[in-house]
């Protein structure tokens, strides 16, 4: 029971990552209907500002995490009216082009910048570990848990429950019916990627003290968060944050139970499996 726990508890960690990068692709992905691959060098991103916050400016790990944030999320506004807004009624390969070129961008100015060589972040809790139902965490584990978990709920409160929400939910479902009214769908839209890339940056920034971090940390983040979303529904937020934790528990069950080699194809089966039953994935298209 005790290894049960264990390989759980380990799922919940790794789909709490997943959730947060698949949050920020869905939420793109129906607002602006981009295929946003760049979140995933954005995450890396993220991870390395945390490492020259922290590390190499001797700043407060969480003081680090923010201000990740916070500066991905000016990038990515920025990047979407320099990127992606020109071509906003262009075909929608143009805007799948330019999503691939701008990671291209990302992971060669990372090298660049901080080098090829691996960094690490010292975790904010040390080394401690804790102890749940026979299941042993160390602390920081523990905090990607609560933090993804924390960001994912607020979230998710603002897209269902606040003004902003609303006006992003009207902007995803009719975007010429939202200008009618008075919503600047180009406003929201920019909000929109700025509010993704956060949320990407503080995933890297979580993970980078339990990995280490290097120019192509946000491939794997990146392939998974777009199989989630599938999974999940295209564009459906709710389904995203879903897809993440189930991909995340099977994932690690499936590399405790049968096998580690195979760890990374278990998501997909069980992607095939749900598509075949429900090809609109498990929440369709709801945002």
């Amino acid at each position: 029971m005790a290894a049960f726990i264990q390989q759980l508890a380990n799922g919940v960690m790794l789909g709490s990552i997943y959730a947060l990068v698949a949050a920020g692709v869905a939420l793109i992905f129906g607002v602006l209907h981009i295929p946003q691959f760049a979140l995933g060098a954005q995450a890396m991103l993220g991870a390395y500002l945390v490492f020259t916050l922290s590390v190499s400016m001797s700043l407060n790990y969480w003081i680090a995490l923010a201000a990740a944030a916070v500066i991905m999320a000016v990038f990515g506004a920025v990047a979407h009216r320099v990127v992606f807004d020109p071509i906003r009624n262009a075909p929608s390969i143009n805007a799948f082009i330019s999503a691939f070129g701008l990671v291209l961008v990302l992971e060669s100015g990372a090298q660049i910048i901080w080098g090829s060589s691996y960094k690490r972040v010292p975790s904010p809790l040390g080394g401690e570990t804790i102890t749940i139902l026979g299941a042993s965490l160390t602390a920081q584990r523990l905090l990607i848990i609560v933090v993804a978990l924390i960001i994912v709920l607020a979230l998710h409160t603002t897209i269902r429950r606040t003004t902003l929400g609303s006006t992003i939910r009207a902007v995803a479902q009719n975007p010429t019916g939202a200008a009618v009214v008075g919503i600047n769908p180009r406003a929201v839209a920019t909000l929109t990627m700025a509010i993704g890339s956060a949320v990407a940056a503080t995933a890297g920034g979580l993970i980078a003290p339990i990995s280490s971090v290097f120019p192509s940390l946000g491939a794997f983040l990146i392939i998974k968060a777009f199989v989630i979303t599938i999974l999940g529904g295209m564009g459906s937020f709710t389904g995203a944050i879903a897809g993440g934790f189930i991909f995340g528990i099977v994932e690690a069950l499936g590399a405790g139970y049968v096998s580690v080699e195979y760890k990374d194809a278990f998501g997909f089966v069980i992607l095939v499996l749900v598509l075949a039953m429900r090809p609109q994935g498990l929440f369709g298209a709801t945002k």
